[in-house]
């Protein structure tokens, strides 16, 4: 069971991770072209829908199944997977960032910079490097 749930585990990672990467560039894309009207409803209807329906659900199965994979390993002894857990719940709370961000682009009051959606776009991918780091290497 330990490998169906892992390999579960990786797919709705990877499925998360599509709209960590993805969504901030609509950011971008959607402040960048504010007033081409079309283009923004268009935009608004994208962010909504990429967070929504395939955000949410995969960042769910993520911590759902890694949550059974940390159980069965069990959490002493294991500083790496405390590390983990911790770049985890730092991941969530920027998910959640994005949510507030996609709230305020539609209500045409966010005032951030695609400047901004740029560099907030790489958050994710350092993390995953942290996170992906703890999983293989098992430093402590």
């Amino acid at each position: 069971m330990y490998d169906w749930i892992l390999w579960f585990h990786v797919i709705s990672f990877i499925s998360w991770f599509s709209a960590l990467f993805y969504l901030p560039r609509l950011f971008v894309y959607h402040v960048e072209n504010i007033d081409n009207k079309g283009f923004v409803e268009v935009a608004k209807i994208q962010e909504y829908k990429l967070f929504k329906y395939i955000g949410v659900p995969a960042m769910w199965a993520t911590l759902i199944s890694g949550g059974y994979l940390a159980y069965s390993i069990g959490f002493a002894g294991h500083g790496w997977l405390h590390a983990k857990i911790t770049f985890v719940v730092l991941l969530v709370i920027y998910f959640f960032s994005m949510n507030k961000y996609r709230k305020e682009l539609e209500a045409d009051i966010c005032t951030k910079s695609g400047k901004f959606f740029r560099m907030y776009n790489e958050i994710p991918t350092l993390l995953m490097l942290v996170i992906v780091a703890m999983v293989v290497f098992k430093p402590f």
